[in-house]
C-alpha cells in the first residue's frame, strides 16, 4: 500500500475548515469522516486495477464546484504522492470522459470540494445520475 498524506488529496481551503470544525459540536462527525477517507484512499485500487470494467468500476472519490465533477476511480501508485488518478471528468453538463486526472490540480484550486458525504459507488450510478438532470 503506498503511503499518503490525506491533505494530497483535500483542498487546502476545506481542510483548514474541517480542522475548525473538528473543534466544534459536530466534530466528532468530521473526526470520523477523517479517518473513512484516509481508510479509502489507503485502500483504493492503484492506476489501472480496475481496467477491463468500464462503468463497472468502483469510484471512490467525488470532487465537485459548481456543475463540474470529477469521479475518481483509482490513484496513482507511483513516485511519491499521488500526483494523477484515473476517473470521469464532467467539467461541462452532459459532456464527460474517462481520462487522467490531476488530484494536484484539484486540491490546489481554491474552487474545487471533495464531497464529504459521498459513498463509493459504480461509475454507472455515477453517469446515471447526470444523465437524469
Amino acid at each position: 500500500m503506498q503511503e499518503f498524506k490525506i491533505s494530497q488529496f483535500i483542498p487546502a481551503l476545506q481542510l483548514l475548515v474541517i480542522a475548525d470544525l473538528i473543534d466544534t459540536e459536530e466534530g466528532s462527525w468530521y473526526s470520523q469522516k477523517v479517518r473513512e477517507l484516509g481508510t479509502i484512499i489507503g485502500t483504493m485500487p492503484a492506476t489501472y486495477d480496475q481496467d477491463g470494467k468500464g462503468d463497472e468500476a468502483i469510484v471512490y472519490l467525488h470532487y465537485f464546484s459548481g456543475g463540474a465533477n470529477w469521479y475518481i476511480t483509482e490513484k496513482d501508485a507511483t513516485g511519491v504522492g499521488t500526483q494523477q488518478a484515473f476517473g470521469y471528468a464532467e467539467v461541462h453538463a452532459g459532456e464527460g470522459e474517462l481520462g487522467y486526472i490531476s488530484i494536484a490540480e484539484l486540491v490546489r484550486s481554491r474552487f474545487v470540494e471533495l464531497d464529504l458525504h459521498w459513498t463509493p459507488r459504480t461509475l454507472r450510478e455515477c453517469m446515471l445520475k447526470h444523465e437524469d438532470h
